[in-house]
């Protein structure tokens, strides 16, 4: 038993379960507990486009946690911060029977922006434990292993979990709001036993240590070296534009599907949204993903960015036909699914994009700033999304939306004006071919 556990095999995927079920919970699950709240559309997007923003910092205290104590504890202390704070969520959302909705909506929300700070440090302190805990060709073998791992969290997360919190209710098994409480509270405890367990199994790598003071002082040559770089403006007008008009649907897209018909919304219930978006959608996601790694590495990223963008962009209009028309579910289905697909192909060239721009003697700090900065532009038209879609009614805001996607297309030219994306391709492919011929 305790050679199973010191494997990477009995540690590598509770950890990735682990560091993909906040993201997903703190971001999407937060919006479906506001709407059944009755919280309005335009608040619940403005005040949790806010939990973006850890995602966005998080390059500015890496440096911290790589200059202070250990990986192994960071994430420890980590998981079991997550505990407490779902925990205090679920009785927060039990109180609200005999406590204002507004009190319920500060204290969880505030729970919800502490939660994502320690999922963000949780990311890096995993991410940076994976490589000192792995020798170099463990971390080759296991990263296909953490990918799907984190997936699964993310699936459990916003589809199967969802759909068994509104079968509680839809079966008349327990009233509202404590089909939440269930599912916060069976989260906290999930979170510490994942803590307890790795407490006992994690192996302490003899590097995994705080990092020497010269990290701060490389990181600010890194930021420095990374906003000064050629064609600086081109890349961060793509990374920043790319998924605009995706970044206006992403809190507004469960509302709608959600919503009553009076509003103009789907009346979807929780379990039929929990498996159609949470997981078929994602799912579709994985499947886009994995053909859009196929189609990147046998082609090259300029013939693949235009299909690619088209892919992301023209699904944005099947909101609008789903708004005016209302088709039933096995459509809605079809079509969820296609859009993520449509989106996985895309996230593979914006995360291939970002990677090749993040080369050179700062690249791991690079691709933190890039990642920071594709979060702040999610945040900002996602907390524009909910005023105008209570200004505009559903079928009017898909119409805007997806009309403003359109400006995926006026970025796609600038992608070959950066010369270094070729360069990058070229010694990528050069090194891929050496290594097939050895």
């Amino acid at each position: 038993m305790k050679k199973i556990f010191s494997s990477p095999w009995g540690f590598i995927p509770t950890l990735y379960l682990a560091e993909g079920f906040p993201y997903i919970i703190i971001n999407v699950v937060s919006v479906l507990l506001y709407q059944d709240l009755g919280i309005p559309n335009d608040k619940i997007a403005y005040w949790t486009g806010w939990l973006f923003l850890p995602w966005i910092l998080k390059m500015f205290w890496s440096p911290l946690v790589d200059a202070n104590s250990t990986k192994r504890r960071w994430l420890l202390t980590a998981q079991l911060v997550l505990s407490v704070l779902l925990l205090a969520i679920a009785g927060i959302v039990a109180a609200s029977a005999f406590t204002q909705v507004h009190t319920v909506f500060q204290f969880t929300l505030l729970g919800f922006f502490v939660g994502a700070f320690a999922s963000a440090t949780l990311d890096i302190a995993t991410d940076g434990y994976y490589l000192l805990a792995l020798t170099p060709k463990d971390q080759s073998l296991f990263v296909g292993v953490r990918t799907f791992f984190y997936r699964v969290a993310m699936i459990l997360g916003s589809g199967i979990l969802i759909s068994l919190t509104g079968a509680l209710t839809e079966r008349g098994y327990m009233p509202k709001p404590y089909n939440w409480v269930v599912l916060f509270g069976g989260l906290g405890t999930l979170f510490l036993l994942f803590a307890a367990f790795h407490a006992a199994v994690l192996p302490r790598p003899q590097q995994d240590g705080p990092a020497v003071n010269s990290q701060a002082v490389a990181f600010k040559e890194a930021f420095a070296a990374y906003f000064t770089q050629k064609n600086i403006l081109y890349i961060l007008l793509f990374i920043l534009l790319y998924r605009f008009g995706e970044a206006l649907l992403e809190k507004i897209v469960p509302l709608f599907l959600r919503g009553s018909v009076e509003s103009g919304g789907l009346a979807m219930s929780l379990q039929d949204f929990g498996t159609i978006k949470g997981t078929l959608g994602l799912c579709g996601i994985i499947a886009g993903n994995l053909l859009g790694g196929w189609l990147l590495s046998k082609f090259s990223f300029k013939k693949c960015i235009w299909p690619f963008a088209c892919a992301l962009v023209l699904p944005n209009f099947f909101y609008v036909y789903l708004a005016a028309c209302k088709p039933g579910l096995p459509i809605i289905a079809t079509l969820i699914t296609l859009e993520n697909f449509g989106y996985g192909l895309a996230m593979m060239a914006l995360t291939v994009f970002i990677m090749y721009v993040s080369q050179g003697k700062y690249k791991t700090s690079h691709y933190a700033i890039s990642t920071g900065i594709m979060a702040l532009g999610m945040m900002i038209p996602s907390m524009l999304s909910g005023k105008m879609q209570v200004a505009l009614g559903y079928e009017k805001f898909f119409w805007v939306t997806a009309l403003i996607s359109l400006i995926s297309f006026a970025v796609v030219p600038l992608c070959f004006k950066i010369k270094s994306l070729e360069e990058t391709e070229q010694r990528f492919k050069q090194s891929r071919s050496a290594k097939e011929e050895k």
